[in-house]
């Protein structure tokens, strides 16, 4: 699932929405509450991702929090860019 902490907590709501998930896969799929309860869980979990990635692809802000979680999920240095943005300093270390 993709994640990465929110920065903006203005206008935060003092009110927990519990069913949040399951109103992402009921509009994403379009089906009832009923239906999702009943889907496995692989499935379930499977059309929660593909929906949250889908509303957020909706808005500029919600394509950067995106952003931001694939960049959180990668292991490997992007060396391309890095030498694009640092230059080509490589060889032997001295020492």
């Amino acid at each position: 699932m993709p994640y990465y902490p929110r920065q903006d907590k203005k206008g935060e709501i003092p009110y927990t929405i519990r069913t949040r998930p399951e109103k992402l896969v009921m509009d994403y799929c379009h089906i009832n509450i009923y239906e999702v309860q009943e889907m496995e869980i692989d499935i379930y979990l499977f059309f929660l991702r593909e929906a949250m990635i889908f509303e957020n692809s909706q808005t500029e802000e919600g394509r950067k929090y995106l952003k931001d979680c694939f960049r959180m999920e990668q292991t490997k240095p992007d060396r391309e860019g890095l030498r694009e943005r640092f230059g080509k300093k490589g060889g032997k270390s001295s020492g």
